[in-house]
């Protein structure tokens, strides 16, 4: 039962090349750096990435995009990170854009083992009707295209099939957590961490406080342990190490 890892660099050390990583994280905004770091350290490449976004230039996602070891990205917002859509555009990395509210419930079906669901989100547009660009091609021309979607209606309404989403391995960030894998998220750093928590066949978590089973309120809980495999806990300076990724100060 103790999930517990000593180092991050052990905790991520059977990642292999080719594999899918549901990673938490909102901008910078509770993403697993340390994790991350590690999976850059350990050597990975080729991975799929399912995260609302990639990091941005020299942090998160964006240290392993930088490298070239993200070979595929399912997300929602390309942000600040102008690697990110320099590699898109230019055809070396393929990328499914997809509405947040609809990734989000993707990874909670998929950690809930729901196959698909439908919802109206993306009814009319080329989310729903296909060809959207995952993959360009050096010439600027569509390589490869998005492909249709099923759609019902349902009280007169008409709704879109999505599938629910899996992973290989998920990297999540906890602002508490036990030895049994239950976590405890803190304010808006939770975001997609407890879904991409749930998503993660093998799923890691590095947390700013490791505390004894028994210590935390099960009221309290916000992802239970059975979703997790590895917790490792950070040092006081990785906890408190917080990057802002748009500083707003007033004049």
């Amino acid at each position: 039962m103790d999930k517990a890892r000593p180092s991050a660099d052990e905790a991520v050390a059977d990642i292999p090349d080719g594999a899918s990583l549901a990673v938490g994280g909102f901008g910078l905004s509770g993403i697993p750096d340390v994790l991350i770091q590690a999976v850059h350290a350990q050597g990975a490449t080729g991975l799929e990435v399912v995260s609302n976004n990639c990091g941005v230039d020299g942090h998160g996602l964006g240290v392993l995009l930088a490298d070239g070891r993200i070979a595929r990205v399912t997300g929602s917002y390309v942000g600040e990170n102008k690697e990110f859509a320099r590699q898109y555009l230019s055809g070396e990395l393929e990328v499914e854009l997809v509405p947040q509210g609809t990734l989000a419930e993707r990874l909670r079906a998929g950690g809930a083992g729901i196959p698909a669901f439908y919802t109206p989100a993306g009814v009319g547009t080329q989310v729903a009707k296909g060809s959207l660009p995952w993959r360009y091609a050096a010439d600027g021309t569509v390589a490869v295209a998005s492909p249709p979607k099923e759609t019902r209606d349902f009280n007169d309404r008409t709704y879109v099939l999505e599938h629910g989403i899996t992973t290989d391995f998920a990297l999540v960030r906890a602002w508490r957590g036990d030895r049994h894998g239950n976590l405890v998220f803190r304010k808006a750093a939770a975001n997609f961490n407890p879904l991409a928590a749930m998503a993660g066949r093998i799923t890691i978590a590095e947390v700013e406080e490791l505390v004894e089973p028994g210590e935390l309120s099960p009221e309290a809980v916000h992802l239970p342990g059975v979703f997790v495999q590895r917790v490792v806990e950070l040092t006081s300076a990785e906890a408190a190490d917080k990057k802002i990724e748009r500083r707003t100060v007033r004049a």
